[in-house]
């Protein structure tokens, strides 16, 4: 999961650039970079850390231009980024290309060989972004040989872009002195969205972002979602050209940017994070209602942030007392992207404050957005229990996590997940919760989807059914042995 956003504007972006950072710092919270365009030179600052840790005034003055993109990371391999790894990347053949990119790629073995031997270039990190942006490079470098750049050619070697990579993929690039170039994946697991808006002298102005609130902070309108498959081509004197490069594109979203990783301002693919949140505790007040005797429960608490719409409608559906005992630090990263275990462990408590007022003698229904790993889940459990907690009542909006997440979430081992190869109990005994609910897979894919066109959503880390292709029982063995390596 990265946050990314490009700009074309009529003035210098590098402080529109870093605001907007700034809104996507809850999608990476490791890494950054911001990438300019001034004529056919391109200036580029990029550090591991958060934004407002990454840029100083001397390096925010070298980033000339009215064309850029941004960038904001968490690593997805279990460890935190080294410096090779942070995004933008760059090439220098043809023209001189800047990429960044969201999601995560599936054959990077494949890719690794081809490039190597094929493509003849070589890539000095272990990202498969610099792979994405070597393998558009070489496709370009093709297609330039048959005609003069434009954006047709471009459109052509995103085709073939498409062809050679599998896995979830949002990416801006730019390319020196022409313009920005944006593209989703044929799935469009991962969010893409463009903006427009008129400078002062009536010229367009446009932004492609991960979350819909950049667009909105910016004062853009929203124009619409990149779609899946589709590249969109923006020249250095704003005019916007767009192809579908794919002949049978088919959106299938990620379902875990609703529960967890979009901020609940934002709209994605036309749904709005908030109501699908909301509609989530709707349907899960009924599976409590379901499980547990509710006649006994005294108060419904969330864990904040995520979580709250869903435990709100949760009290509101089962008309019990609906209160805020966990004290938020906002200045802690969000747990659930921490690197590893312990680290997770330590935040927690860092993170979260429970307070006894609120828990004292009380029998608590907690509502939290999901149960990965568990550790989390176990020391807030703990945390109300040591506040004087009579009983724990534990209930997750998502269904048990049981399978690896390959498309750009940090969960590449099935023997890290609490749910793995466990029953309800098993779950619920591990965390010394009273009781536990997670909400039906068919009632999540319900509360998102609803009013929507779309059919499907990527529901893959519950169930198992990857839609991209070669995601095998053998290639899930080798991610995992991958990261714990």
């Amino acid at each position: 999961m990265c946050g990314i956003v490009g700009v074309v504007s009529s003035d210098v972006v590098n402080q529109q650039i870093y605001d907007s950072l700034l809104l996507l710092q809850h999608r990476g919270q490791d890494s950054t970079g911001i990438a300019t365009m001034d004529g056919n030179l391109f200036h580029l600052h990029k550090s591991t850390g958060q934004v407002r840790e990454a840029y100083r005034t001397r390096d925010m003055r070298t980033l000339k231009g009215t064309i850029g993109l941004g960038h904001v990371r968490y690593a997805t391999k279990g460890a935190a980024s080294r410096e090779e790894e942070v995004q933008p990347f760059y090439v220098n053949a043809p023209y001189g290309i800047i990429l960044i990119h969201n999601g995560n790629l599936t054959n990077t073995r494949a890719l690794e060989k081809d490039l190597f031997n094929v493509d003849r270039r070589h890539t000095n990190s272990s990202s498969d972004t610099e792979m994405l942006l070597n393998v558009l490079a070489t496709e370009l470098q093709i297609e330039i040989k048959k005609s003069q750049f434009s954006p047709d050619i471009v459109f052509d070697a995103i085709t073939n872009v498409h062809k050679r990579v599998e896995g979830s993929y949002a990416s801006i690039a730019l390319i020196a002195g022409y313009g920005l170039l944006a593209f989703r994946d044929p799935y469009g697991i991962r969010p893409l969205v463009i903006g427009k808006r008129y400078s002062k002298n009536l010229k367009e102005e446009w932004i492609i972002a991960s979350e819909s609130l950049v667009l909105e902070n910016g004062d853009y309108q929203v124009v619409r979602d990149v779609e899946p498959g589709e590249a969109i081509f923006i020249s250095t004197d704003g005019k916007f050209y767009s192809k579908q490069c794919v002949d049978y594109p088919q959106l299938v979203p990620c379902s875990f940017e609703y529960v967890y990783l979009a901020r609940p301002d934002s709209i994605m693919n036309g749904i709005s994070v908030y109501e699908a949140r909301l509609r989530m505790g709707d349907s899960l007040a009924k599976k409590i209602s379901n499980s547990v005797s509710t006649g006994d429960i005294d108060v419904v608490m969330p864990i904040p942030d995520s979580s709250r719409p869903a435990a709100m409608q949760v009290a509101r559906q089962l008309g019990i007392e609906y209160r805020e005992g966990f004290f938020k630090n906002r200045y802690i990263g969000r747990t659930f992207i921490m690197p590893g275990q312990l680290e997770r462990k330590k935040s927690v408590r860092q993170k979260l404050n429970a307070m006894s007022s609120e828990f004292q003698g009380k029998n608590v229904l907690i509502v939290d957005d999901s149960i990965v790993r568990g550790t989390t889940s176990k020391e807030i459990v703990q945390m109300a229990k040591d506040a004087g907690a009579n009983k724990v009542i534990f209930t997750s909006a998502a269904p048990p996590v049981r399978f690896p997440h390959v498309y750009g979430i940090n969960m590449p081992s099935r023997y890290e997940l609490i749910a793995y190869n466990k029953n309800l109990s098993q779950i619920s005994h591990e965390l010394k919760a009273d009781y536990l609910v997670y909400q039906e897979v068919s009632d999540l894919k319900d509360s998102i989807l609803e009013g929507s066109s779309i059919k499907e959503l990527d529901l893959s880390c519950f169930t198992g059914e990857y839609i991209t292709g070669k995601v095998t029982p053998e290639y899930l063995q080798w991610v995992e042995n991958t990261y714990l390596s």
